[in-house]
């Protein structure tokens, strides 16, 4: 993934309101509002990656540069992160969405419905609906995907592609009756011990941390990945 057109490919790092949460989306090509019908020609269809978990939309980024690179920059490649898996630094703004100014906050937004429903809100108010939608689901965001076009229909997907995909009812299998309500306790305690301990920890820290952690899996990103160490990340 290292080529020299991918190296070449244009990356955007936006920030919106979405749910009354703090949203990341990296957008690989020149495309950055959709409504705005100046500039450049309006793309027919859009790749929309649906992270799994961790769903921090960095990790994808090599993934999408080569994606675009096969479609030779014929649509766009959007990644989505999770729902309070970033947070707006402060040398960026918070973009909104004139098309939808009065959103309301959605109900457990970092609970798996709740992820559900922020992609709903996301599409609906940033996708034109004459742009077709390709989704690319990753593990549990194909369990999102497939949510999504069941809650949405009006949504103009045309093809999607599930990877890895986590579909079943893993919360009835043996393991899963014994995961699940230790699982869902053990959130609250990542919620409290975050809250304790990263959350008063300065940026250098946080950023040392996380850099050690992914050299351990070989994993380098060319954008900031301290929001790993969020609440809501750690616990979602």
């Amino acid at each position: 993934m290292a080529s020299e057109v991918e190296d070449g490919v244009p990356v955007h790092e936006e920030f919106f309101l979405c749910g009354g949460v703090e949203t990341q989306i990296i957008k690989c090509g020149p495309w950055t509002n959709l409504f705005d019908k100046q500039g450049v020609s309006k793309p027919k269809h859009l790749i929309f990656v649906i992270p799994g978990n961790p769903g921090l939309s960095p990790f994808y980024v090599p993934f999408a540069k080569a994606l675009y690179s096969l479609v030779k920059g014929h649509f766009p490649v959007w990644i989505i992160s999770h729902a309070g898996f970033c947070l707006t630094p402060k040398d960026k703004k918070i973009l909104t969405a004139p098309q939808e100014p009065n959103a309301q906050e959605i109900e457990d937004i970092y609970g798996l419905n709740g992820q559900i429903e922020h992609k709903i809100a996301f599409l609906r108010a940033h996708v034109p609906k004459d742009v077709k939608l390709i989704f690319i689901g990753h593990s549990v965001g194909s369990y999102i995907a497939l949510h999504v076009m069941n809650r949405a229909p009006e949504l103009p997907v045309v093809h999607t592609f599930l990877l890895f995909p986590t579909i079943e009812r893993m919360s009835e299998s043996p393991n899963g009756k014994f995961a699940t309500p230790f699982l869902c306790r053990f959130r609250y305690m990542l919620y409290a011990a975050s809250y304790l301990i990263f959350k008063p920890c300065p940026e250098m820290i946080k950023s040392f941390i996380v850099q050690k952690v992914l050299e351990k899996m070989s994993f380098k990103s060319e954008l900031r990945l301290t929001d790993l160490l969020q609440p809501f990340c750690l616990a979602y």
